[in-house]
């Protein structure tokens, strides 16, 4: 028997997009995981991957040989996944409405789904998992079946591509007992973040735009919903933590950077400085205890230079995967302020993708 008849079958629908190119680059030779299916928009159904992305393969490395002759479907017709994969990665590019409605049509025919999109982020049902912070939010999985009639389906998301960069080490501050209070962070967010062909080369070079669509909402409220917990078969928000945010498109390819200021509620027993570096460093959750194939050894790597992190210096530190933390320091409103970068096309998209679904095997739900 050979390795991939013991892997997982894997199917991609969105798979000429930047971020289903990156899911298909990344799945290379993926321990667990193989690609046998692959769907897109019905100009590219018919196709083969390699002459559907003809032109705009935007890769780094070469389209892998295991997937360049497969022939693309169209991803609007669910039977044609049927038997040919055990669960996709959902990387469409459809409006909401659109993209909710195709997911839950994924999943009622017995196909898991592990979304990238923003449609079913805050379904009441559906967990919104970033693995380090709350993957028991996995339990809803089997409330969302007994909802939804699914047997073998169901629907996880992972939140913006932004989040990771300033929510994990507030979260790793607030797992040791620090519960904070308030944040206001300012996002710098790299142009791959927009996909392909993105933002006008004339609109963003020499230039940084203030504003991203429908951006700062997400980055104030994704958050509260992954702090949150369930509680009588219904997730609930975290109370006590306000986010404000302002989010910027700048002339980085990839990267997602995001200046941190956060106070705690319980400001007469904060932690000190050292105490913070410690509690980063020390960090680890269940994808390092589960040794997932493509979790970061350490998900909080602080860097002691006082101008890092930098997106093209640091943005690909182990695997891509973690977020890298810089410049802390007192804050003369808050308590402490500081730097957060991670990469959004690999962390912040395909392959925190790939990481939830090596949680979900792991677990036992694929």
């Amino acid at each position: 028997m050979s390795d991939n008849s013991k892997k997982l079958r894997v199917g991609v629908l969105g798979a000429t997009g930047m971020v289903g190119q990156q899911y298909i680059k990344l799945l290379e030779g993926h321990p667990w995981f193989n690609v046998t299916y692959l769907a897109a928009s019905p100009n590219s159904a018919g196709k083969k991957y390699a002459e559907a992305v003809k032109g705009r393969w935007s890769m780094t490395k070469p389209i892998p040989t295991s997937v360049e002759n497969l022939i693309v479907e169209d991803a609007n017709i669910v039977s044609k996944a049927i038997d040919k994969c055990d669960f996709v990665f959902s990387a469409l590019e459809l409006d909401k409405d659109a993209t909710k409605k195709l997911e839950e049509e994924y999943a009622k025919n017995n196909i898991p789904v592990v979304s990238n999109c923003s449609a079913n982020r805050f379904s009441a049902d559906v967990p919104m998992i970033l693995p380090e912070i709350n993957h028991s939010h996995l339990n809803m999985i089997l409330i969302q079946k007994k909802n939804h009639g699914f047997d073998k389906g169901f629907i996880i998301v992972k939140p913006n591509c932004s989040v990771q960069s300033y929510l994990t080490p507030l979260y790793a501050l607030e797992a040791k007992g620090y519960k904070i209070s308030r944040v206001i962070l300012s996002t710098m967010q790299a142009v791959s973040g927009a996909g392909y062909p993105g933002v006008p080369s004339l609109d963003i070079v020499d230039n940084i735009i203030p504003f991203i669509s429908g951006e700062e909402e997400k980055s104030e409220k994704e958050p509260l919903k992954i702090l949150g917990s369930i509680k009588e078969d219904k997730f609930v928000n975290a109370e006590g933590i306000k986010f404000s945010a302002h989010c910027n498109r700048v002339p980085v390819i990839d990267g997602h950077t995001a200046c941190v200021s956060f106070e705690f509620a319980d400001r007469n027993n904060k932690p000190t400085k050292e105490q913070i570096l410690k509690i980063w460093k020390e960090f680890a959750s269940l994808p390092q205890e589960l040794n997932l194939p493509s979790a970061p050894l350490q998900p909080i790597i602080y860097t002691e230079e006082e101008n890092r992190p930098q997106p093209r210096k640091d943005r690909d530190l182990d695997k891509a995967m973690a977020v890298v933390v810089g410049r802390l320091r007192e804050c003369n409103v808050f308590d402490y302020r500081f730097v957060g970068l991670s990469h959004n096309t690999v962390r912040g998209a395909a392959g925190g993708g790939i990481l939830n679904a090596e949680l979900l095997k792991a677990k036992g739900y694929l």
